[in-house]
């Protein structure tokens, strides 16, 4: 890790909203928020979104500025790529933003049954080898995990450029029967009417300009 990435790094570390617990600590016994990040850390009881992979969180910040009544928790393997999400929600005092660094595989020790209301994966690594077809977050493996803490009425968003991960998603869930609520090959081919589909990130500007599509599916999973 270089100079500037351990100095984010420390830096991220001690912002009020950034957790990163020992995870032996929290295999042994669940984290301390488990169940109650509503009325423990933000204070309300409004809907809980959880964006998975934020990188360096603009998406989760950005959700979070255009629907201040929802709680939104920024979730990546890597500290440092969280400092500008973290440095940006706690400089404009926003309470409705956390940041938590874990492996996403992780997610039943940090969150309880039903507690997520929807899931946002942005942009994952497509993860092209067949050999690591598990790997992909939209894989029959990690849908299993979110049902458990996913409420009945919950949604699952995939944002990616990705016409392979796109495709392999809509046959998982054409197999699980999970329900699609919206599907779009091409969400700048259109006047978007959905605020939360508007917000680019930095590297999605540099697709869109290099011509690349980015879809989206809005799918609800099977709870039998």
């Amino acid at each position: 890790m270089g100079r500037n990435k351990l100095e984010k790094f420390a830096e991220t570390k001690t912002f009020p909203n950034f957790f990163q617990p020992n995870y032996d600590d929290v295999k042994n016994e669940d984290f301390f928020l488990k169940g109650n990040w509503k009325p423990e850390f933000f204070k309300n009881n409004n809907p809980l979104v959880v964006e998975l992979g934020c990188g360096r969180g603009e998406y989760t910040v950005k959700l979070a500025e255009k629907y201040p009544n929802m709680n939104f928790i920024g979730i990546d393997r890597k500290g440092a790529r969280m400092w500008k999400g973290c440095k940006t929600s706690v400089e404009n005092d926003m309470r409705n933003v956390a940041f938590l660094r874990t492996q996403i595989n992780h997610l039943n020790h940090y969150f309880d049954k039903d507690e997520i209301n929807e899931i946002w994966i942005t942009f994952p690594d497509p993860h092209p080898k067949q050999s690591k077809v598990n790997k992909r977050l939209t894989s029959p493996l990690f849908l299993d995990c979110y049902r458990k803490l996913l409420s009945p009425d919950g949604f699952i968003h995939l944002k990616t450029d990705s016409e392979l991960l796109f495709k392999y998603t809509l046959d998982v869930i054409n197999e699980l029967n999970c329900i699609i609520v919206d599907k779009q090959t091409d969400i700048y081919s259109l006047k978007q009417t959905d605020d939360s589909l508007c917000i680019e990130t930095y590297y999605e500007k540099i697709w869109k300009e290099q011509g690349l599509k980015i879809r989206y599916i809005k799918f609800q999973l099977n709870r039998v």
